[in-house]
């Protein structure tokens, strides 16, 4: 099944489409909130005086904490976020927010505000929140086999440590959040939110009021990758207590610093190793410490540590294997939700060992990860069994062979050696990604569909838009049900009152969930309009067929339409619900056993990068995909997520830096302290390419998830540049810095240089001084 594109295409081209901003500023009662912002990491809130701002024209109110009459503290697990606090806990937290006529006022008026503040000590890193105990959850642990006794055993051993950087989610649209009254009194939230039934029970709890009283809707947002799954939250609720307080619309939007500087990205990891291996290379052992930073909150971090855990294997058959994690509390911004979800992290940690296992052996690295692809029959360290083990084993073959690996690799070495200051490198990684929601109860989904008497649709599902295709795809799953056109199928903003109760568009599933849901309430509609259609053609139910608007049977043919009103005049329901929840999975947390995903998504990436020796900068030459989507539902938009979900990671990877000062301030908050990868990153030869005959079965028409795997083949070309590296020094391990910059690709050089057998001990020397 295909569908030609994007199905609001031309009005995001023509700048036709509409965003919640644009919504609000049509209204001129609107009033525009700006946040008042801490200035220190760590302080207490003695006093706020506002009598300044508020005496400044246009200003009509500032928002503070006795101004909420229900919940003052919000979050998606643990309550532990307060919308006003007495202790500010990372700087630039918001303290309170002003209320004017326009933007520009509330913004001056903002600065107006003066608080005074007692400092307090504040915890700036993992390794500070470690040596005070400051931590968020207590240990998670996985344990398969007796890694202890295995490590013991191993003819051959390594340790190592390494720091995973974070990264900014820097959508296109900021955080923005508008709220008006309706006709009745009630709240209608239109918040750029991932999950619209969290965001309106945290509204309905802030102003201490049944949920029936609040709407939320998403119209579409401008991109999220996670940001917004739970921490638009926050900007829905002060919008919402605005127009509680004030009885007018209130728009929250923030600018691109005070989305930086407020809320939580990527979370940084940790990572303690030691491995067991043979003279061959294969896995006999692996013990892994993993320490993720949290913030200041609790936020999604528990869940985003435990699908670390879950990930650590990769595509790698580990016997004996033990992880063990832990949140630490920081006083910085929140870290939340981010493409991947903390399986990126943990997938750098084990790609890192198996490379070190490798060049310790003087083997070929993508001959040692191809030596412990996980096999037919095998289980994960969770105990998951690994259905379609084989796939990776296909895919890596068949990448090898159209990417021309091994002649690449020799002319690869033979051009590193006639350049002394320039250095090229090749790398193959592999990506397994489990396709769930970690939290059981987060896989189901529902939906509405309508056909009205002239043979028009309108869809409702719980899923939201963020540009990624979510809609397309299931326009084409309902048109391919129905046996509509295109053109008769109308995509309905996602709402709280057409589909209640919804989980987050996150964990790739968008597609499974809602398109699951849609099919099936589409499926009932056809099953009831068969009945009319045979009666109307004179034929069997089984001789009806429906494409592309007509109903065909017995030699004759009919439109839709006609079929339509039919049913209408025979008194047969035209509406339907549909409700999908994923079925078979489990995971016993205390055990650390079962299966929490439905299915894996498997691929391969082949990147080959050129170092320049003297200040460590390089380029990406090309890259090979070979990524498996099952039975593709919209293959243009399938590779869109694939190259643009590469991209994503290789800057997470080689560019993106999130620093912060030693007072806790974020440094990088802005498009030129922060670097995102352009078009100048991308590769002059870029193949990309969908597995074949790769049918999953049970999904919805045999397609799979997309969004998050294409992120982890990024990995490649983290491995191409420490081959690169390694092409300066005699051979050996490579110890290199992630985020991999040019400054700290410039001292791996100069290790590799000065020592060619050094080891990944060296690793803390390479780190950038600012992450520290």
């Amino acid at each position: 099944m295909s569908a030609s594109g994007h199905e609001r295409a031309s009005r995001h081209v023509t700048g036709d489409a509409l965003y919640v901003h644009d919504l609000a500023v049509r209204d001129p009662a609107t009033l525009h909130a700006w946040p008042v912002q801490s200035v220190h990491a760590h302080a207490r809130v003695t006093a706020i005086d506002g009598g300044d701002a508020l005496r400044m024209p246009g200003v009509r109110a500032l928002l503070t904490a006795r101004d909420v009459p229900g919940a003052k503290t919000i979050g998606p697990v643990r309550h532990d976020e307060p919308l006003f606090p007495d202790e500010v806990c990372y700087h630039g937290q918001p303290v309170a927010w002003v209320l004017a006529d326009g933007e520009s006022q509330a913004r001056a008026a903002a600065a107006r505000v003066r608080v005074a503040y007692e400092v307090l000590p504040a915890v700036l890193s993992i390794q500070a929140a470690i040596a005070a105990d400051s931590f968020l959850t207590e240990p998670q642990a996985i344990v398969a086999g007796d890694p202890d006794a295995a490590l013991g055993a191993a003819s051959h051993r390594l340790a190592g440590e390494l720091h995973v950087g974070g990264q900014e989610h820097f959508y296109l649209e900021m955080q923005c959040a508008w709220v008006h009254r309706d006709a009745t009194g009630g709240f209608v939230v239109h918040s750029s939110t991932q999950h619209p039934a969290e965001t309106q029970a945290t509204v309905a709890h802030v102003l201490d009021v049944p949920a029936h009283r609040v709407v939320c809707e998403s119209l579409r947002m401008g991109g999220a990758f996670g940001g917004k799954e739970s921490q638009a939250n926050l900007f829905a609720a002060i919008a919402a207590l605005g127009c509680h307080v004030t009885g007018r619309p209130v728009v929250v939007r923030l600018d691109r610093r005070r989305d930086m500087t407020i809320t939580g990205k990527r979370h940084p990891f940790f990572a303690r190793y030691e491995v067991g291996f043979d003279g061959d290379g294969r896995l006999q052992a692996l013990v892994v410490e993993l320490c993720s930073d949290g913030g200041y909150s609790l936020d999604l971090s528990n869940a985003i540590l435990g699908r670390a855990l879950f990930h650590i294997d990769n595509c790698y058959r580990v016997p004996h294997l033990r992880v063990r994690g832990r949140v630490a509390r920081t006083h910085l911004p929140s870290n939340t939700a981010m493409r991947g979800f903390g399986g990126p992290q943990a997938m750098v940690v084990v790609e890192e060992v198996v490379d070190r296992v490798a060049r310790t052996l003087g083997l070929p690295p993508e001959v040692v990860r191809q030596r412990n692809f996980y096999r037919p029959g095998d289980r994960t360290h969770y105990g998951q069994q690994v259905r379609d083990a084989e796939r990776i084993d296909r895919i890596w073959r068949e990448l090898l062979a159209t990417s021309d690996y091994a002649s690449r690799r020799a002319a690869i070495d033979a051009w590193n050696t006639a350049h002394p200051h320039a250095k090229r490198g090749l790398a193959i990684t592999p990506v397994k990604f489990g396709i769930s929601f970690t939290t059981t109860a987060l896989n189901q989904a529902g939906a509405l569909v309508l056909v009205y008497r002239d043979g028009s649709v309108q869809v409702n599902h719980g899923g939201t838009e963020m540009g990624q295709g979510l809609h397309s795809k299931v326009l084409a799953i309902a048109v391919r049900t129905l046996g509509v056109a295109p053109q008769q199928v109308r995509m309905m903003p996602t709402r709280t009152d057409k589909v209640p109760n919804t989980s987050a568009t996150a964990a790739s599933s968008g597609s499974d969930l809602n398109g699951e849901a849609v099919r099936r309430a589409c499926d009932e509609l056809r099953g009831r309009l068969l009945p009319v259609a045979a009666a109307m053609l004179g034929c069997a139910d089984d001789e009806v067929g429906i494409t592309d608007g007509v109903v065909r049977g017995g030699g004759r043919e009919l439109p839709f339409a006609e079929v339509v009103e039919r049913a209408y005049q025979q008194r047969s329901p035209l509406f339907a619900t549909g409700y999908y929840a994923t079925p078979g999975i489990h995971f016993d947390a205390a055990a650390g056993r079962g299966e929490p995903f439905r299915y894996f998504a498997w691929g391969a990436a082949v990147a080959e990068v050129e170092v320049d020796g003297f200040t460590g900068a390089h380029r990406l030459r090309a890259v090979d995909i070979l990524h498996d989507v099952g039975d593709s539902l919209a293959p243009a938009i399938d590779r869109g997520q694939i190259e643009g979900g590469f991209l994503q990671g290789m800057g997470w990877l080689t560019c993106e830096q999130v620093v912060f000062g030693a007072d806790g301030a974020l440094r990088s908050r802005g498009a030129s302290t922060y670097k995102l990868p352009g078009v100048g990153e991308c590769p002059p030869r870029f193949v990309v390419n969908m597995l074949s005959r790769a049918t999953e079965p049970g999904a919805v028409f045999g397609s799979k998830a997309v969004g998050e795997p294409p992120l982890m083949l990024a990995i490649a070309v983290r491995e191409a540049l420490r081959d690169a590296v390694a092409a300066f020094g005699g051979g050996g391990p490579v110890a290199l810095a992630c985020p991999s910059v040019p400054e700290t690709v410039f001292w791996a050089i100069q290790a590799v240089r000065r020592a060619p057998a050094a080891t990944a001990a060296a690793a803390d020397d390479q780190r950038p001084r600012s992450c520290r």
